[in-house]
């Protein structure tokens, strides 16, 4: 059965819901095994607006735990999938394989999902903001899943090893 790994920073934003998106869409449909990571993962809980938006979507994630990716984790997944370019990078220095961005696969393009930090370096100041940002960044990777799923096997290794 293919895995698909998502990997971000801290596993409780981005990656996280791409994990949970993918498995309440598609799951049932295609037979994969999907997973998350983050490449940091420091102790910390998923925002509350990120939950709350999946629970309105139908998915239920408070029973998600974080976790941090490992050398093991990677080796497991037919496909990473990073969220950004730094996650891209880290996946190539630190264990030397390249991986496609989650842009990438939905819709053929290099552009990375940016962190709430990112986008908005003072996004505590801005709460209001930052709230908006994270539901976006929700219903943004939701809506994605249905090219994710249609575009995955162009992305999976083959059985043949090639």
């Amino acid at each position: 059965m293919p895995r698909v790994l998502f990997i971000c920073t801290g596993n409780i934003f981005r990656s996280m819901i791409a994990e949970y998106a993918l498995k309440a869409q598609v799951l049932h449909e295609v037979g994969l095994a999907v997973a998350s990571a983050g490449i940091q993962a420091k102790p910390m809980e998923m925002y509350g607006v990120a939950r709350d938006r999946l629970i309105e979507l139908g998915v239920d994630p408070t029973g998600h735990v974080q976790r941090r990716l490992t050398g093991e984790i990677l080796e497991g997944a037919g496909l990473p999938v990073a969220m950004s370019v730094d996650h891209q990078a880290f996946v190539h220095e630190t264990f030397d394989r390249e991986v496609p961005l989650f842009n990438r696969v939905c819709y053929g393009r290099d552009e990375p999902l940016l962190d709430l930090g990112e986008k908005l370096p003072d996004w505590q100041a801005n709460t209001t903001e930052a709230e908006t940002y994270v539901r976006q960044m929700v219903d943004r990777i939701w809506e994605a899943i249905p090219h994710f799923k249609a575009n995955l096997t162009q992305f999976l290794p083959r059985s043949d090893g090639n």
